[in-house]
């Protein structure tokens, strides 16, 4: 059994990290496993350097080591850009060069990840390297979809699933100002770092259905997944820095116990104000 904590360095990690991290390591401990650690480092200028420092620190403070050596998706490039090409040489993937406001403007629907794209550039002729910049790369999900028949997956809380990636509408894998969407560098990841369990938060439940699509597509092995709950704020909102939720290392500078700390989520006692909500988008 293997899983896996992967945290981007866009950001200070919180006590919601936390408890992700401890549930991770601990699930690995529990069944005599490995517990890895994942630094995805490609979202362009948001990602530094000194916070994948300071997210390092941070689970030493808490009292959580992993094996092997720390993975970096930097180093991992080659392998988004070539499964990227693998896709285009299937027909699956087509340029798009819409904006955010012109999808929010145009759509019809609204998905797991918000507006649902209305495939306006699915058939018309867009030049991905022309004059206005590059160009996102965007799966034809119906299209895959039928090309990989139906699709089942596993979650540990919620059951067997059935994969309904159509749910997202056509999906961007190759970003314009990063080498790979989360989609497209996770699902790649989690296969090369054979990771037999994904452990993550139960927001990202929905993007179980594309992640099956593409193991399906690029001929992947097929993990359980274990989407655990998220703390959240009086308001139901998961935690962000950007609304004040304490960071780790302010509490480690402060002098708090890390260890002190991960032991009270192990128990779920959380700070104040601070719950554990257990719902699972789309569960069945």
């Amino acid at each position: 059994m293997r899983t896996r904590f992967a945290p981007s360095p866009n950001g200070s990690l919180h006590v919601g990290h936390a408890y992700a991290a401890v549930v991770a390591h601990d699930l690995a401990r529990a069944r005599g496993g490995e517990f890895l650690l994942r630094v995805e480092d490609i979202d362009g200028t948001r990602s530094r350097p000194e916070l994948a420092e300071e997210h390092l620190a941070d689970l030493a403070w808490l009292g959580l080591a992993w094996d092997g050596e720390v993975v970096r998706q930097s180093a991992r490039l080659a392998s988004y850009a070539a499964a990227g090409e693998r896709l285009k040489t299937l027909g699956l993937l087509y340029p798009c060069r819409c904006t955010r406001a012109e999808i929010a403007a145009a759509a019809t629907a609204q998905g797991p990840d918000g507006a649902i794209y209305p495939g306006t550039c699915r058939h018309r002729e867009v030049d991905p390297a022309g004059d206005l910049g590059g160009a996102a790369w965007r799966l034809d999900v119906a299209k895959a979809a039928a090309l990989a028949g139906p699709l089942a997956w596993v979650d540990e809380r919620a059951g067997p699933q059935v994969a309904t990636p159509e749910v997202f509408g056509d999906v961007v894998l190759l970003r314009k100002e990063a080498p790979a969407s989360y989609h497209l560098a996770a699902t790649l990841d989690d296969a090369t770092d054979g990771v037999t369990l994904v452990t993550r938060g139960a927001d990202l439940f929905a993007a179980s259905h594309i992640h099956r699509l593409l193991q399906a597509l690029l001929d992947l092995p097929v993990p359980v997944w274990h989407h655990h709950g998220l703390l959240v704020e009086p308001d139901g909102r998961k935690l962000a820095k950007r609304r004040g939720s304490p960071s780790l290392a302010d509490r480690r500078h402060a002098g708090e116990d890390g260890a002190s700390l991960a032991q009270a989520l192990r128990a779920h006692r959380f700070p104040a104000g601070i719950s554990l909500s257990q719902s699972l988008n789309e569960a069945s």
